[in-house]
């Protein structure tokens, strides 16, 4: 039986009392700041120069010793066993700090597919699953919650004690590019699943448990247009149905269920009765709902660099300031309405002198930063840290036996194939005497299912597995990273897809990262359509074969063309007129199915 801690961030004690008491006003600022960092190939830490690094980094010991900067946010993930060397060797660091308070660590999402190096970190070594939208597909909360609880103790063990997920927002937008980080377009749905979710991630004990953090408070879906806030363009979210209310019940259902922390989001909201700045600025936001109304007394960490930009210097390329409608205010200004708005931590920043200007200059009071590093540390206490920095953690060498282990990669593939959503059609005849053309699988997967063959003209079967469509921005702009925009396939594949099925009997897959346009596709006669959201191909072909039972449902409207996204309204869900498949939706397929043909 598991617990989740729910300890009041308010009544901190008197261990957390006696260091606040402790500090100095400097190792205050810096336990306030969350800084971006980068590790080695080989699992030390980053100590070159800032011209040197991808992203223009501070030194790892300069942060900890001379900025006591208190959270480090992941960058990049060069392995599990790499990180947990690392770990290592940044609690030796910090062990040579006047107060020898140990350092968090913090990553975005680590177990699902996505690439996106400014919002996930996919791809080190994690038991990889589904995206959380797949999740939202299993409609099984039991399932995600033992998911959840898997992924804290593969965070633990590579020395990881922040989730900086999940995403409780919802995907009213189509064409917004974070809508596989959600748990789909139902406020009620998307409640119970982070509840689930959250609740996992937080169980167990002090070694076991990570904490999670909810975002982006309150509500990043209704983006205008669907763009996003990391860019200009999509510096507000817009509410033309009134639905601002239903963005907040999945993050009161996170509070409810004892979330650590919460992220607010970068844009600005346009048509309510809140300033038409960001979220984190505003104190009838962030004091007057989320602490007041919703009862959240956790730490608020702002999303990241909302005070400053950050330089990329072998890109050539700087980031922008995220301060939406406040981007002539001086930082240190900012940063003074950032903790008069309610705010603990500043992501993504790394430089206490603007915390220390800001007190200087009477914009926030000493007490007032007290009350956030009580906060702050009374999470360390409630990770097991300030008992023994090193909770959790497994011994580099032996970080392989509780990461991506046979059972923890089961449970992943068992939550994989129950996201699996069969839209029409039944199972697929496979077998050793089954020739398949395949698009999108590896042949040598599909060699113990069936005989892969490369024409379309010998094959009894073909398969393809198509991305969702979105407009593509220029490699190696920030943007390239960001699937957005329209969500029509274009012509071209359509008339491929026309010419396979025409030739044989096709199963079509789509990575349904956002809800996708299939009309064209479910008009071709000899189709099956699928939507999967990040499974491997023997999972796929699994499905398909009828080897497995298929049972995943939609997690949102897929919409019947790009005119009834454009005419549906950002903040309501369900908006696109006559979807082509409702939210929901899904066929059951088991080995009883009788196979198409």
């Amino acid at each position: 039986m598991h617990t989740t801690d729910t300890t009041s961030p308010a009544a901190p004690s008197s261990r957390v009392e006696r260091l606040v008491s402790a500090m100095t006003v400097e190792e205050k600022a810096g336990a306030l700041l969350a800084a971006r960092v980068t590790i080695n190939p080989d699992g030390t830490p980053w100590e070159g120069t800032e011209a040197e690094s991808p992203f223009g980094f501070t030194p790892t010991t300069e942060l900890l010793l001379e900025r006591h900067v208190g959270h480090l946010g992941l960058m990049n993930v060069p392995g599990t066993e790499a990180l947990a060397r690392w770990g290592e060797a940044i609690r030796a660091i910090t062990a040579r700090s006047r107060l020898g308070i140990p350092v968090t660590v913090g990553s975005d999402p680590t177990h699902g597919r996505g690439r996106n190096g400014q919002v996930s970190q996919s791809g080190g070594g994690f038991s990889a699953m589904t995206e959380p939208i797949g999740l939202a597909a299993t409609w099984d909360p039991g399932l995600v919650e033992e998911v959840a609880r898997m992924m804290a103790r593969e965070l633990r063990a590579a020395g990881v004690h922040i989730a900086v997920h999940p995403m409780a927002d919802l995907a009213t937008e189509p064409r917004w590019a974070r809508v596989a980080g959600t748990f789909g377009e139902d406020p009620g749905h998307a409640a119970t699943m982070i509840r689930a979710f959250v609740r996992g991630l937080q169980s167990g004990g002090a070694h076991e448990r990570v904490l999670a953090t909810a975002k982006h408070f309150p509500g990043g879906g209704p983006q205008q247009g669907g763009e996003d806030s990391h860019f200009a363009r999509g510096a507000h979210t817009v509410y033309p149905g009134g639905r601002f209310e239903d963005h907040l019940l999945p993050f009161a259902a996170a509070i409810e269920e004892g979330v650590a922390m919460m992220m607010p989001g970068y844009a600005a909201p346009l048509g309510l009765d809140y300033d038409e700045v960001g979220f984190a600025f505003q104190r009838d936001l962030i004091t007057g709902l989320l602490r007041g109304r919703l009862g959240f007394d956790g730490v608020v960490v702002t999303d990241f660099n909302i005070v400053t930009g950050m330089r990329l210097p072998r890109l050539g390329v700087e980031l922008p300031v995220r301060a939406w409608g406040l981007l002539s205010l001086p930082p240190v200004e900012r940063v003074g309405r950032l903790f008069e708005a309610g705010v603990d931590q500043l992501g993504g920043e790394d430089d206490p002198t603007l915390v220390l200007e800001a007190l200087d200059r009477g914009l926030v009071t000493e007490e007032r930063l007290d009350a956030s590093v009580r906060r702050v540390l009374r999470d360390k206490e409630r990770l097991g840290l300030l008992d023994d920095p090193a909770a959790g953690a497994a011994e580099p060498a032996a970080v392989g036996r509780r990461v991506a282990n046979p059972g923890n990669l089961a449970l992943a593939r068992r939550a994989q194939a129950a996201s699996v959503v069969a839209l029409t059609g039944r199972p697929a005849r496979l077998g050793p005497d089954t020739r398949v053309y395949a698009e999108g699988i590896d042949p040598d997967v599909l060699a113990g299912y069936a005989v892969p063959v490369d024409d379309v003209a010998e094959a009894d079967l073909a398969i393809l597995r198509l991305a969702a469509p979105f407009d593509a921005h220029p490699e190696g702009t920030l943007e390239a990273a960001f699937h957005s925009g329209g969500l029509e396939f274009p012509e071209e594949t359509v008339r491929h897809v026309e010419r396979v099925a025409a030739a044989v009997p096709t199963v079509v897959d789509v990575f349904l990262e956002r809800a996708a346009v299939l009309t064209p596709l479910d008009a071709i006669p000899s189709v099956t359509l699928v939507g999967t959201f990040g499974v491997d191909d023997d999972i796929l072909l699994d499905a398909v074969s009828g080897r497995a039972t298929v049972s995943g449902r939609l997690p949102f409207d897929l919409p019947r063309s790009g005119a009834a996204v454009a005419a549906a309204r950002e903040d309501v869900p369900f908006d696109t007129a006559d979807p082509l498949f409702g939210f929901g939706h899904g066929l059951h397929w088991s080995a009883r199915t009788p196979p198409a043909g």
